[in-house]
C-alpha cells in the first residue's frame, strides 16, 4: 500500500521514490510546456507574420514606429524577428534610424504578451492566479513605464541612437561575430516542429485554419502542463528552501539579473524566461520582488544572440541591436538599484492582478487593449 494503515504516512520503500517520480514528471511537464509556448509562437507566426511584415512601410511618426514595433511582435511572437526585420530594413535605406529606434522600443512591450497568456492558466485557481498574473503583468508594465520615460529623452536628444553609433564604430567588432545553439531551444523546437508537419501535411491544414489549431493546441498543454508543474513544484521544494531562495533574491538583485541574463540566453526568448517564472509565481515559490530582477535580466539576455550575429555585418548592421542592448540596459539602471522605482511596477502589477481576481473581464479588456487595440489605434492615428 502506498500509505501504511497504522500510521497514515506514506510507505518508507515507496517515499524514496517520490522525489525522483515528482522531478521526472516536473521535467516531463516544463518540457511540454516550452513546447507549447513555442506552438502558440507558431500559431501567431502562420497568421501574421505577413501582415507584420506589411506593417513597417510608410512610417513617418515615432509614435506609430512604437505601435507597430508592439503589434508586429506580438503577431510573430519574437522581439529578435522584429529587430532583425528592423536591421534589414536600416540597413537597405528603406528605414531612417530615427524611427527605428522607436520600433525596438515597441518591441520590448510586444514581446511580454506571451507570458500574460500563459497566467491565464491559472485563472480557475483564486489566490494562485493573482499571484500568477501579477508575476506576468510586472514585466509588461516595466516595459511600458520604461518607454513613458525613456521614449521622450530619445525624441529631445537622440541618446541612445547616438550612443549605439559611437559603440559601433570604436569598439573592433571584426571576427567577433559567431552564434550559439541553444540545445535546450533546439529540442523544443524539434516536436514543436513535428507537430506543426502533422498538422499541415497530415491533417493538410494552412493559414488561419493551422493557427487556429495551434492555438487551441497549445492553450490545452499549456493548461494541462501547469497543473503537474505547479503540484510538483511545492512538493518539490520545502518551505526552508523557498524562503531561503526568496531571501537570497530579494537581498542580491545583482544575482537575480545574472540569472535572467543566463537564462535568456540559454533558451535565447525572454518569452520563454519570463513565461517560466509564472507558474513559479503562480505556485507562490518565489515572491514577485524575488522574481523581478530575473524578469529585467531576460529583458538584457534577449539581446545577446542577436547582437553576436550582427557582429559580422559592421558598424551599419549592429547599430539597431547595441540601441536595443543600451535601451534595456538604461531601464535596468533606472529601476532596478532604488528600491522605491522597483516598488513602482511590483505594486501596479500587484493592484492590476487584484482587480483581475475580482473580475475576469479585466483579463481580456488589459490583453485586448494593451497589446491589440493600442497599437492599431497608434498606427491609425500617427500613420502618414
Amino acid at each position: 500500500m502506498l500509505l501504511s494503515a497504522a500510521t497514515g504516512r506514506m510507505n518508507p520503500k515507496l517515499a524514496r521514490f517520490e522525489r525522483p517520480v515528482r522531478l521526472v514528471l516536473f521535467v516531463v511537464a516544463l518540457y511540454i510546456f516550452l513546447v507549447a509556448i513555442e506552438l502558440f509562437s507558431a500559431a501567431f507566426k502562420e497568421a501574421g507574420s505577413e501582415t507584420a511584415s506589411q506593417l513597417f512601410h510608410g512610417l513617418q511618426n515615432p509614435f506609430a514606429g512604437l505601435a507597430v514595433g508592439i503589434l508586429a511582435t506580438v503577431l510573430v511572437q519574437s522581439s529578435s524577428v522584429t529587430t532583425s526585420t528592423i536591421v534589414a530594413m536600416v540597413g537597405s535605406g528603406a528605414l531612417p534610424l530615427t524611427q527605428a529606434v522607436p520600433m525596438v522600443m515597441g518591441a520590448n512591450i510586444g514581446t511580454s504578451v506571451t507570458n500574460t497568456v500563459v497566467a491565464i492558466g491559472h485563472v480557475s485557481q483564486g489566490s494562485a492566479f493573482r499571484r500568477a498574473f501579477a508575476g506576468a503583468t510586472v514585466h509588461d508594465i516595466f516595459n511600458i513605464l520604461t518607454v513613458v520615460i525613456l521614449l521622450p529623452i530619445e525624441l529631445a536628444t537622440g541618446l541612445l541612437q547616438h550612443s549605439a553609433e559611437w559603440l559601433a564604430a570604436v569598439i573592433p567588432w571584426t571576427g567577433v561575430g559567431g552564434s550559439f545553439e541553444s540545445p535546450v531551444k533546439a529540442a523544443v523546437q524539434w516536436l514543436a516542429g513535428l507537430m506543426v508537419a502533422v498538422a499541415k501535411d497530415g491533417v493538410g491544414l494552412h493559414g488561419i485554419g493551422l493557427s487556429v489549431l495551434l492555438a487551441v493546441l497549445s492553450f490545452a498543454m499549456i493548461f494541462a502542463s501547469l497543473v503537474f508543474i505547479t503540484k510538483n513544484m511545492r512538493a518539490l521544494l520545502a518551505d526552508h528552501i523557498e524562503q531561503w531562495l526568496n531571501r537570497v533574491l530579494r537581498r542580491n538583485i545583482v544575482l537575480g539579473l545574472l540569472v535572467g541574463i543566463g537564462m535568456t540566453v540559454l533558451v535565447q526568448s525572454s518569452s520563454i524566461t519570463t513565461s517560466l517564472l509564472v507558474p513559479v509565481f503562480g505556485a507562490g515559490v518565489m515572491k514577485l520582488e524575488a522574481g523581478f530582477p530575473i524578469m529585467i535580466g531576460a529583458n538584457i539576455g534577449t539581446t545577446v544572440t542577436a547582437l553576436l550575429a550582427a557582429t559580422v555585418a559592421g558598424p551599419a548592421g549592429l547599430t539597431i541591436p547595441l540601441v536595443h542592448l543600451l535601451f534595456n540596459v538604461a531601464s535596468t539602471l533606472l529601476f532596478l538599484p532604488i528600491r522605491p522605482m522597483r516598488r513602482i511596477p511590483i505594486n501596479l502589477a500587484k493592484l492590476l492582478a487584484l482587480a483581475t481576481q475580482r473580475n475576469r473581464i479585466w483579463v481580456a479588456v488589459y490583453i485586448l487593449g494593451v497589446f491589440v487595440v493600442a497599437p492599431l489605434l497608434g498606427i491609425w492615428l500617427w500613420q502618414g
